[in-house]
């Protein structure tokens, strides 16, 4: 093995290992953003951090990565200080260390992607200042005997120890009784340790806390405000994985599936190579070859699901850098947010969790700028001071649906409109179909904003979100109300490799349409057919059901039938009938993307091998129709 094959090699592992670090910071920097430092549950957390730090600062030095060696130090030295004084993080503390730890990110990214490093200076200096305010645990009790009204956190950590001395939760309200008041009180799980927590007011002194510290119960800054933007996930504690744990590359794993998709081509091939002997093979010997190729094709397909579930990651990783975005974006703007983060369990493809990062930042970023009113805003509309941003993702199917929902002012139709029409588009007067808007907030440039801030107005972000997502065979619909909030749903295949698969005919010509994408398949009468504005529709489930032949999308002659089937895709409204001549059947398909910019045709998504050297066509048939949109937009309401 040659020296850079090596150094190569030790590159992947260091980029690898300090993702790992990262996440494992972030999380735990949510765990501090949500409590004191003084709090015992808290304290291995900070040790936590301070372990991730040093093994990235050990790492990037071996690597001779010195910017992120350095930032790595400054991290560690400012919480071995706040350790050393038994002092908690301020306000001006978590924001450093939520700006270093960014950057650290950035100085990683841009050597594993060749870039110049990027300046950190001002980071380091931010963490510097922070340094010089951290208060001393005495230099708080003795602020908190000064204002004996001031609400308190108070926690218990029991352990058999303390049992045997007779101190347990009980002693515990007994003693916050005599000196003041309980106003709150709750159990809670921090790092698989059960801890009570009370909130309290009342005077209490130095000597006495900390006569309370020997007994496991430790007085800690005030909780924060109500609506704080910050909080960590309900499982933001669980220990880190078990150490049998074996990092893969995940081009190896492109491999591997590249290898799985090469036999369900080979088994195909001999699928139809069978078909041509089996008038030679007697019956007896015939059925049990039947049964080896059942076999292998369950063996196969359980090989697949494999190796898919291999390459799956918790959709938490996508969502991790969602609060520190949030909590950013509403300290500049004032507007005060919470967070509501669901199902961030669900598993997708690793490759889809990086291609979507961007496109989920900038559904959150919009949804703080525009949605979002002030408090006094929200309040003076009879709302909440406090804004919900909820974002959930869910699987159904061979399909991941992630929400990104808020309860805003909504989206302003009429500004919509009149920033179009200043761009020479034609469109109707409000209220507009929703698929029509979404198309339009989505266009490149596009921006109700005058003026641009760090957050928006550049008319660039909702562009990314739908490139990204046709990019990835995926889809997304808006829901929106004047008043009330706008929900967005975008919904992505589970992997992009191997897909289960309808086969259409349409003349001489074969295409595959993935299954996660048919909502039903039907069968037409041609003679129930009616044409309406240049375009058919027949009668469905008691309305009519717009229908596009596949053959005129693509010029082809169609060959004549009893009946047609078609494809039903959409919902509600937006429901449409893809008509074929007929559907062969489903099949198991390797997906092989057209990434040439000179052959990528809207509503193609790739290519596919049904095992007889042919090729074929894979259809995204929610593209297909939105290149119709136009011409359909209003065909149901006319049959109506």
């Amino acid at each position: 093995m040659t020296d850079d094959v090596f150094a190569a090699g030790f590159m992947d592992d260091y980029f690898a290992e300090c993702d790992e670090h990262l996440a494992i910071v972030r999380r735990l920097l949510l765990e501090l953003s949500a409590a004191g430092f003084g709090e015992p549950g808290l304290r291995p957390t900070v040790d936590q951090l301070f372990r991730s730090f040093h093994s990235i600062k050990g790492i990037s030095g071996m690597v001779g990565l010195r910017d992120a060696e350095a930032l790595a130090h400054h991290l560690e030295s400012y919480l071995r200080l706040l350790r050393d004084r038994d002092a908690r993080p301020t306000e001006i503390g978590i924001n450093a260390l939520v700006a270093c730890v960014d950057a650290l990110e950035r100085v990683i990214a841009a050597r594993r992607d060749a870039q110049p490093p990027p300046a950190v200076d001002d980071v380091v200096e931010q963490l510097e200042h922070a340094s010089t305010l951290a208060p001393a645990g005495a230099e708080l009790a003795a602020a908190d005997a000064a204002a004996p009204d001031r609400q308190r956190r108070v926690t218990f950590v029991p352990s058999p120890t303390l049992l045997a001395r007779g101190v347990n939760v009980d002693t515990v309200r007994a003693r916050l009784r005599e000196v003041g008041t309980i106003v709150d009180a709750a159990p809670k799980i921090v790092g698989g340790a059960i801890i009570f927590e009370f909130v309290f007011a009342g005077a209490i002194d130095e000597a006495t806390i900390a006569s309370w510290r020997d007994d496991g119960i430790v007085v800690a800054e005030a909780p924060p405000p109500a609506g704080a933007p910050l909080e960590p996930a309900a499982d933001s504690a669980t220990p880190v994985g078990p150490s049998h744990v074996v990092r893969v590359s995940l081009t190896r794993l492109d491999d591997l599936m590249r290898m799985i998709g090469e036999l369900v081509i080979s088994r195909a091939r001999l699928d139809d190579a069978l078909t041509h002997v089996e008038t030679h093979v007697p019956p007896v010997e015939w059925r049990a070859v039947q049964e080896n190729v059942q076999v292998i094709e369950r063996q196969l397909r359980d090989l697949r699901e494999g190796v898919m579930r291999v390459r799956l990651v918790p959709v938490g990783e996508l969502l991790r850098r969602v609060p520190f975005v949030v909590r950013d974006l509403t300290r500049d703007s004032g507007k005060r947010v919470r967070l509501d983060l669901r199902g961030q369990d669900t598993e997708i493809d690793k490759f889809l969790i990086e291609r979507m990062m961007d496109p989920v930042l900038h559904l959150v970023r919009n949804a703080v700028s525009h949605a979002f009113e002030t408090a006094d805003q929200r309040v003076a509309a009879g709302k909440p001071p406090e804004g919900t941003l909820t974002l959930a993702a869910s699987s159904i199917g061979d399909a991941v649906v992630l929400e990104i929902a808020d309860d805003g002012r909504g989206i302003d139709e009429a500004a919509v409109v009149a920033r179009a029409r200043t761009l020479a588009l034609d469109v109707p007067d409000p209220p507009l179909d929703r698929a029509l808007l979404l198309d339009l907030i989505c266009r490149p440039g596009f921006s109700t904003r005058e003026e641009t801030d760090r957050a928006s107005g550049r008319g660039v972000g909702m562009a990314v979100v739908k490139t990204t997502l046709e990019d990835l065979n995926g889809r997304m619909s808006v829901e929106t109300a004047a008043g009330a909030g706008t929900r967005f749903v975008v919904e992505l295949p589970l992997t992009l490799a191997i897909a289960d698969a309808l086969i259409a005919h349409v003349g001489d010509r074969m295409f595959a349409v993935p299954q996660a994408n048919v909502r039903e398949v039907i069968e037409l009468d041609p003679a129930a057919l009616r044409r309406i504005e240049r375009h058919e529709v027949a009668p469905f489930r008691g309305g009519a059901l717009p229908v596009l032949r596949l053959s005129d999308v693509f010029a082809l002659t169609p060959r004549p039938g009893r009946v047609l089937h078609a494809f039903v895709i959409g919902a509600g409204a937006d429901v449409v009938g893809i008509a074929v001549d007929r559907i062969s059947g489903q099949r198991e398909i390797v997906v092989r993307s057209l990434d040439d910019s000179l052959i990528k045709v809207p509503g193609v998504t790739g290519a596919t091998d049904l095992g007889d050297g042919r090729a074929v066509l894979i259809l995204d048939l929610a593209a297909l129709v939105r290149r119709q949109a136009a011409s359909l937009r209003g065909i149901t309401e006319a049959a109506s």
